[in-house]
Parts: structure tokens; C-alpha cells; sequence
């Protein structure tokens, strides 16, 4: 009898302990291993929507998207330019990062309850990097100015999206009827639109903005002043990789920092320079790598922060390179500026 009960309080213990094991080999294993022993980050974009991620006619991507693609590949593999971009539709972007097929989905996507919850997509998202709002793109001449006109109208959209359902909510709250005209990418629900199938195209406004400068004589085209939804853009990792999770949103933290510090690209390596030879700026030297072994925490190197402003540098920077002024978009910042200027953006301490 006791000879058979020491068995099964053995057998006990050695499963517990088998099963800890496996928790802890869980937990020490990470994509971001994966991501440093290839070398490159794999970065799903969209690559259809100028401003954000778009393939130029010199064969090269650019955007917002895809400076926040470099600026990790630049922070977890010391390389900005070892990044591999895959173009993917909003039907494929959440396989492609469940899969594996992709590390982090860097493509204007929304983030909310049910892609974060492990009973929905199981995503973890970075930092917001564009606050947006859906909108309505129509003709000028097409005598619709608010969302009642659009009664009895057809509305290209892009099917399994959240501006599909926020564009269903709104209407019908409002007893408007309509007809959704579905399709799955970008392009397509422009085309369609161009080709008249609809009289009014829906989407995130800074996306009606980068199609609206693309179309042949873009002032016969308006933007409705109301703004339908809250649209917080993010990038996103895998759910339960607590690593890369956690080295990608100080990443992008570092990124609004820069810019909250006045630290910029071309400044960076003189400031670098600056606080190795004043101890007393250890706010600064922590920020830069100089002390303080930050980095380490987060499995990359201490100086992951310069890497990555050398690579793309400051949120603000990339921001006017991109939708700025000086860009063929023009995009207002608004809620897109640091807390500094009445934004949205903040990043925490790096202490």
C-alpha cells in the first residue's frame, strides 16, 4: 500500500515538473530568437496605400509602414534594410502572423477588443502609431454632403474589415438605408468606385486622403466632414510572445521619445557623443545605451534605441517624410502630434 502510493505521488511530481518545463521552455522561446538568428524580420504591409506602404516606380517601398518596419529591423538585427516586406490583403494579414509567415504586421490595422482577446485574433499590439477615423469619399457634384444623402446609395467598402461593420452600425442607427458594394482589397474598392459602381467609397480618412491624391483630377473628389469611427492604427505580434511583444512597443516608444527629447537623426550621433562625457544627463544615457543596460531586458542591444533613429529617425520625422507637408499626401498631424502638442502620442519612462 505505501510501496503504491509513493508511485503515484511520484508520478505526480514528475508531471508537474514535466509540465513546468514546458512552461518555462515556452516562455524562454520567443520570435524574436528567430528574428536575430535569421538576421531579417519578416514585416507584413499592405503596399497598396500611399503614405503608408507603397511600392514606387523604382521598385522600392515606402511609408509610414514601412519606416516602422525598418526601424525594428534596425533595433533587433542592427540592419534597417534586413527587412523581407510581404504584401498582404486585410483577409490575409491575420493568418499570414498566426502562421508564422510573417513576424509583425506592420499594416494599418485597428486595434480592438476582439483581435486582442485570446478568444478573438490573439493579437498583441505596439503602441498606436496613426490615430484615423472612417470616413466618405464622394464626387463634388454628386449633391451628397452628409451621411443622410447617402439614402437608397451604393458604398464601395472593404469586405472583413472594421470599417465594413463601423460603416453598417452608423447607417443603419440612423435608419439609412444603402448598398454595400464588397470588395477585398484596397485598389479594388477604388477601382470600383472609379468605375461608378458606387457613388461614395468608405474607409479610414488618411486612406481616402492617399486615394483621393491618386485619382485624375482629385478636386472633383470630397471628403465628408463627419468622421464615423475612432480608428487607433497599430502594429502587431503574435498573441502570448511576450519578447517580441515587449521589444517591439519600446521600439516604437522610442520612436516618440526621440522626437519628445528633440532627438533626431542627423543630431543623434553628436548627442550620443555629448552624454558619454556628461554623467550628469543620465536620463539621456539611459535613453541612448550609455547606462543603465536597457536594452539587455528586452533581449536587444543597448544601443537599440540610436540604431533605430539612425535607421528612420524620430515618430515626427517619419511622420512629415511620409504625410506631412513635404509629402505628396498632406495629412494634418491633429491627434497624431506628442501629448507635447496637444496629440495623443506619449511615450512612458525609460527608466
Amino acid at each position: 500500500m505505501v510501496t503504491g502510493w509513493l508511485k503515484s505521488i511520484t508520478a505526480t511530481v514528475f508531471l508537474l515538473l514535466l509540465g513546468a518545463c514546458a512552461k518555462f521552455d515556452e516562455i524562454s522561446t520567443s520570435r524574436l530568437d528567430t528574428i536575430k538568428r535569421r538576421g531579417e524580420l519578416q514585416c507584413g504591409i499592405s503596399g497598396r496605400i500611399p503614405g503608408f506602404s507603397f511600392l514606387g516606380s523604382d521598385g522600392l517601398y515606402t511609408g509610414l509602414d514601412v519606416d516602422i518596419c525598418r526601424a525594428l529591423a534596425a533595433a533587433f538585427v542592427g540592419d534597417a534594410e534586413a527587412v523581407s516586406l510581404r504584401q498582404l490583403t486585410a483577409a490575409e494579414r491575420f493568418t499570414a502572423l498566426q502562421t508564422g509567415e510573417i513576424d509583425i504586421l506592420s499594416r494599418n490595422t485597428t486595434t480592438n477588443l476582439s483581435r486582442d482577446a485570446i478568444g478573438g485574433n490573439s493579437l498583441s499590439f505596439a503602441p498606436v502609431v496613426f490615430h484615423d477615423g472612417q470616413g466618405i469619399l464622394v464626387r463634388r457634384g454628386s449633391g451628397i454632403s452628409k451621411l443622410e444623402d447617402l439614402q437608397g446609395k451604393s458604398i464601395c467598402v472593404g469586405s472583413g474589415t472594421t470599417t465594413e461593420q463601423n460603416l453598417s452600425d452608423v447607417l443603419q442607427s440612423r435608419g439609412i438605408a444603402y448598398e454595400p458594394v464588397k470588395y477585398q482589397d484596397v485598389n479594388q474598392v477604388l477601382a470600383g468606385y472609379q468605375q461608378r459602381r458606387c457613388a461614395a467609397i468608405t474607409s479610414d480618412r488618411s486612406q481616402l486622403a492617399a486615394a483621393k491624391s491618386a485619382l485624375p483630377n482629385k478636386n472633383e473628389h470630397i471628403i465628408l466632414r463627419e468622421v464615423m469611427s475612432k480608428e487607433p492604427l497599430a502594429p502587431a505580434t503574435i498573441g502570448g510572445d511576450q519578447r517580441l511583444a515587449d521589444a517591439t512597443r519600446w521600439v516604437i516608444h522610442a520612436l516618440v521619445a526621440a522626437e519628445e527629447m528633440g532627438i533626431t537623426q542627423e543630431n543623434i550621433e553628436e548627442k550620443l557623443e555629448e552624454v558619454k562625457q556628461d554623467p550628469r544627463q543620465s536620463k539621456i544615457r539611459r535613453f541612448l545605451g550609455v547606462e543603465g543596460g536597457l536594452g539587455s531586458k528586452l533581449g536587444l542591444p543597448n544601443d537599440f534605441v540610436v540604431r533605430a533613429i539612425l535607421a528612420t529617425g524620430n515618430y515626427g520625422e517619419i511622420y512629415e517624410r511620409n504625410l506631412g507637408v513635404d509629402s505628396n499626401i498632406s495629412i494634418p498631424r491633429g491627434l497624431n502630434h506628442t501629448y507635447r502638442n496637444g496629440g495623443l502620442l506619449i511615450a512612458p519612462p525609460f527608466n
